[in-house]
């Protein structure tokens, strides 16, 4: 008799934790989401005329963020209608015309950039949050979550053995 207590107190226990996991990880997942949840798209970013003179003067265009969040396979097109050549990374730019950078892997970048003032431009790359990440995410909440409510419900509140009639 007592084994199968145990075992519904430790079932209980961990449909408890799933619970908490559940709860924690997509309420969270709801407020924080951003775009990592979304299809790989073609992004443009547009370097506008007169760039090049406002970063010689140290001032950064109104129009250019200083960092970018893209997804795996995301593809980047720099369209330069600046009369400078512009840099990014990898890509040189040449006046009126453009230039694509395929983003194929995640990770964190600081490129070299000539249309920032600090002559540089962060690029991260996520991977894209799929619905086996958010599964994850509900165990590595919901387990420990789950032994803590065992450990609790066993030290706490010890069971009773049952006395043979």
């Amino acid at each position: 008799m007592f084994p199968h207590r145990l075992a519904r107190r430790i079932a209980i226990g961990m449909l408890a934790g799933l619970v908490v996991g559940i709860v924690t990880s997509e309420v969270t997942y709801f407020f924080l989401r951003g775009g990592e949840s979304r299809a790989p798209q073609v992004i443009e970013l547009i370097i506008p005329p007169g760039t090049a003179e406002r970063v010689k003067n140290g001032q950064q265009e109104p129009s250019l963020p200083g960092a970018m969040t893209f997804v795996v396979g995301d593809t980047l097109i720099v369209r330069n209608r600046d009369a400078a050549i512009h840099q990014l990374g990898p890509l040189l730019i040449p006046a009126g015309s453009s230039a694509s950078l395929q983003l194929g892997t995640a990770q964190t970048l600081a490129a070299t950039c000539t249309f920032q003032p600090d002559r540089y431009f962060d690029l991260e790359v996520q991977a894209p949050l799929t619905i086996q990440t958010r599964f994850l995410g509900v165990l590595q909440a919901g387990v420990p979550a789950g032994v803590l409510v065992i450990l609790y419900g066993v030290f706490a509140f010890p069971s009773k053995k049952s006395e043979p009639e």
